[in-house]
């Protein structure tokens, strides 16, 4: 448990140790321990989850992932996940072992090469199709989510309500204005932000539910053997069939370009409308750039809030690079029509570079 008069230096060094306890029993219990090569850490998300490459002698490598506590397997949320993902089918990680009351899963290693890693690597033109391979995962997701839909698989229990996204909007106004900014917020300016927070939260919350990821982007998108895999999906849950494109297009650690996010959406909508014309037509394709601008409002300022709870409550400061890019989409979206005057106005008198 930890305690209030426990230092940040010396949680540090218990949770290592409870991590190394924990890891060092799995493989003595796997039976590995003693061809094991090296153990190392690899980085993570901004979760609590820590990950290990272990190499092994005669066998490939794998990755430990440690959960913070312990679990059991067939209600974990990521094994259902990946079960829902395998069958439509979509390439993720393989699960090859578990030991839940240590909280770790043995996953498929699939390297260190993310899609962002990638992207510095290749020309645009193999960019592109990296990407629209990608973006046909987000069709083959909605699609075959809808098909075998089941309170069995724990997306399907959750949704991107009205309060869900309520929520990540106060997260930014606490943890990006108040926190990392340091704005001071006066209570009628409160009242008049909240109230457009509340409706953005109530017209994104009436869309179309779709499975979605919900962490869709180029660092949770890894390249393994020349085939695209989707990792970090365990969060996946019902929410606007904007959400998973917006977070990879308008993703905080890309920068793609008006052009080649203008053409991915096209093909987007080429997908759904040629899998389901009755369904996605002309007046759904002509007001889905409108969605799309609001969706991603949301969840650029959901990153920034992210970003600001990572650094200021964290103690990672790892995110504030991306910043600036997310501030830039953010304002972009804003000045989009008089819709936003009232909240770019108020935003703008707090944060210089969204007015």
């Amino acid at each position: 448990m930890r305690g209030s008069d426990v230092t940040p230096v010396e949680q540090r060094q218990r949770d290592a140790q409870d991590a190394r306890e924990r890891l060092d029993e799995y493989l003595r219990r796997s039976g590995l321990v003693s061809n094991v090569v090296s153990l190392v850490p690899l980085t993570g998300d901004a979760s609590d989850r820590k990950y290990f490459r272990l190499v092994t002698r005669d066998g490939p490598s794998l990755v430990l992932a440690l959960n913070p506590q312990p679990f059991t397997y067939d209600s974990l949320p990521f094994v259902g996940v990946a079960t829902l993902l395998a069958a439509m089918p979509l390439p993720v990680p393989t699960i090859v072992d578990h030991a839940g009351d240590l909280g770790v899963l043995a996953l498929q290693d699939l390297g260190d090469v993310t899609l962002q890693a990638h992207l510095g690597a290749v020309p645009a033109r193999e960019q592109l199709g990296l990407y629209r391979r990608a973006v046909s995962f987000i069709e083959v997701m909605q699609r075959r989510g809808a098909e075998l839909a089941s309170p069995s698989y724990p997306p399907y229990q959750i949704t991107f309500d009205e309060d869900k996204l309520l929520w990540e909007l106060e997260f930014f106004t606490k943890h990006f204005l108040e926190s990392y900014r340091g704005v001071q917020i006066s209570p009628s300016d409160r009242a008049r932000l909240r109230a457009e927070w509340e409706s953005i939260a109530r017209e994104l919350a009436a869309e179309p539910r779709v499975l979605c990821h919900r962490d869709y982007h180029s660092r949770n998108l890894m390249l393994s053997a020349n085939d695209l895999y989707i990792i970090d999906f365990q969060d996946a849950r019902m929410g606007p069939d904007t959400y998973d494109l917006v977070s990879l297009l308008k993703d905080s650690y890309v920068d793609l370009g008006d052009d080649v996010i203008g053409e991915l959406t096209e093909h987007f909508i080429a997908l759904k409308r040629e899998a389901s014309p009755g369904v996605f037509g002309r007046a759904w394709s002509d007001a889905f750039p409108r969605r799309f601008d609001l969706m991603a409002l949301q969840r650029n300022l959901k990153a920034l809030g992210t970003f600001g709870y990572q650094t200021t409550t964290r103690g990672n400061p790892v995110y504030i690079q991306y910043i600036p890019r997310t501030l830039r989409y953010a304002r972009l979206h804003l000045a989009h029509g008089e819709r936003f005057a009232t909240l770019r106005s108020l935003l703008g008198s707090w944060v210089e570079e969204l007015s």
